[in-house]
């Protein structure tokens, strides 16, 4: 994703993620933000179900043309809607049923006008085609844009990266994640001599007249805009097979030619257990009809449905790092597991607002403690999800605005695992909490969601009174304090958190090196205590993210 030493240095100190990044924090949010990220009548009056994405990528030029077909159902009669693209990129015309429609442009929204009104239940279809120099990033996929790099042998090496900046950065469509379409064909025309990469399955390899390859990838599945994705590039290519809970999974690996060798045996090595672990703990993977493919990238990764985005060098750990500082961090492959975890959060389910993407990255990023468990025990989870927090920065909450495209805090991911990690706690049966993970993938299988989904329904099948647990570690900065004193063998104990009358349960060292249940509330508590259980050796189970404070 970037230098490798200087990047591992400021995240781990930002506590920022280490993917596709939350962007920089703003005071206060305007216009553009509110075209972008509020669903209004001109965005719901019409549910798309198909996209053709038809597009030439000039690597010389670093420019784009083509176009892109929207078909839809209309939900409401209308005769005016709202799709995406961003200004720096020009609407050639807009296209329906054989005329050019009038639009209009403010900031990076367009606006269209039909000739007639669309009638609520119809299916219809329109064309917008487009061209120019689409924003280029400076740090993929942090910043987001087009990637242009070469290989080592000179090469061009081209991808794109486009999370939380948004799809509308390079062509143009709904760019709010509440509509996925239910299918997509995506064509893109490359010179001659590379392959090109992108989404679900290859249809067809077509000769143009101008000399460049058109490759076609059909997406049998729904997805959203940002996983849509492109790789050009001098590739190797490779196929196995993984007997799922779904039958024949066709794995495809494409590498670089030049490191084709290297990639092999680094890829097998994970790839495998690693479906087998989360298919056993999330369910069958989302996507048997599209397959599974892992792809290098000229940047560090991403989760691009079926065409999963690899640059993380083949290192084990984040680019030869552990992120844990636990050691069980280097005993995988970071990005292939991350980034791979985000088929089933992120992909499979999908929130509807950018405000909740810890439903994509917390139980994501909880997936790499499962896999480290998968491969060496319950215990080796526990130390590795542990051992991020550290990374934790509990600057701002997790949720962020509703409505204007804004992700909240980076703590989704560590923070968030964390707390995942709790609720597995208070549950205390991992068959039943292995269910609610399948469940919900299960449940809101191919589906965009709410927080209020997500946490209704762990809530409703764990019998747990959990929204407590959701506010305090979501919405809040702080995490709860765990106020205690003893007086020879009485243990007084209360919650200080921000939520009112907070009573997550939690364990304690009553007796040594043993942890139980005690239930503390806001208000003081007091129960018996092991005489040997002093105010310095008085614990809380290190897998509850809380802290404690000894008070006199």
């Amino acid at each position: 994703m970037r230098n490798a030493s200087l990047s591992l240095f400021i995240l781990l100190f930002l506590g920022l993620s280490i993917k596709a990044q939350p962007l920089h924090q703003k005071a206060a949010f305007n216009r553009a933000d509110t075209l972008r990220g509020t669903l209004t009548p001109l965005r719901t009056c019409y549910d798309l179900s198909y996209y053709h994405l038809d597009v030439s990528i000039d690597i010389d030029q670093k420019s784009i043309s083509g176009s892109n077909e929207f078909v839809f159902t209309a939900t409401q009669d209308f005769k005016r809607l709202q799709f995406d693209l961003f200004s720096n990129l020009k609407v050639e015309k807009v296209v329906y049923q054989n005329q050019e429609l009038p639009f209009t442009r403010e900031f990076n929204a367009v606006f269209v006008n039909f000739p007639k009104t669309i009638r609520k239940g119809s299916k219809d279809r329109f064309t917008v085609f487009y061209s120019g120099h689409p924003i280029v990033a400076k740090n993929a996929p942090w910043d987001g844009g087009f990637i242009f790099s070469k290989d080592k042998s000179g090469t061009p090496w081209v991808s794109v990266a486009c999370q939380g900046l948004g799809a509308s950065c390079w062509w143009p469509n709904k760019d709010h994640q509440s509509d996925e379409v239910d299918s997509m064909l995506v064509s893109i025309r490359v010179p001659k001599g590379l392959k090109e990469i992108s989404n679900g399955r290859l249809r067809s390899v077509q000769k143009q007249a101008d000399g460049t390859i058109k490759y076609n990838w059909f997406i049998s599945n729904p997805i959203n805009n940002y996983n849509v994705t492109f790789y050009i590039g001098n590739y190797a290519h490779w196929t196995d097979e993984y007997q799922g809970e779904n039958g024949k999974l066709t794995l495809d690996y494409w590498s670089l030619s030049q490191d084709s060798a290297q990639a092999k045996p680094h890829w097998d090595q994970d790839v495998k257990p690693m479906l087998q672990c989360f298919e056993h703990w999330f369910g069958p993977y989302p996507f048997y009809s599209d397959g599974y493919k892992l792809v290098e990238a000229p940047h560090l990764g991403m989760e691009h449905q079926s065409a999963v985005a690899y640059g993380n060098q083949f290192k084990m750990g984040y680019l030869g790092k552990d992120l844990s500082g636990t050691g069980w961090g280097l005993k995988f492959d970071f990005i292939t597991v991350h980034e791979s975890g985000h088929e089933w959060f992120g992909n499979n389910i999908t929130s509807k607002d950018i405000a909740d993407m810890w439903i994509h990255e917390s139980f994501t990023n909880y997936s790499e403690a499962l896999f480290t468990e998968c491969k060496n025990g319950k215990a080796a989870g526990e130390d590795y999800v542990i051992g991020i927090r550290h990374n934790i920065a509990n600057d701002i909450p997790i949720i962020g605005a509703y409505g204007v495209n804004k992700e909240g805090s980076g703590d989704m991911y560590y923070k968030g695992a964390n707390m995942v990690h709790i609720i597995r706690q208070l549950i205390g049966d991992d068959e039943k909490f292995r269910n609610i993970l399948r469940g919900l993938n299960k449940t809101f299988y191919h589906k965009t969601v709410t927080t209020a989904e997500v946490e209704n329904y762990i809530t409703e099948k764990s019998g747990l009174k959990l929204q407590k647990v959701f506010d305090q570690y979501l919405r809040h900065t702080s995490i709860p304090e765990l106020e205690y004193k003893i007086n020879g063998n009485q243990l007084s104990y209360r919650w200080k958190a921000d939520i009112k009358d907070f009573d997550m349960p939690v364990k304690v060292s009553l007796t040594p090196n043993n942890y139980t249940y005690i239930y503390p509330t806001s208000i003081w508590k007091t129960t018996e205590i092991d005489p040997s259980i002093k105010d310095e050796t008085f614990k809380a189970d290190p897998n509850f993210y809380i802290t404690i404070k000894f008070s006199k």
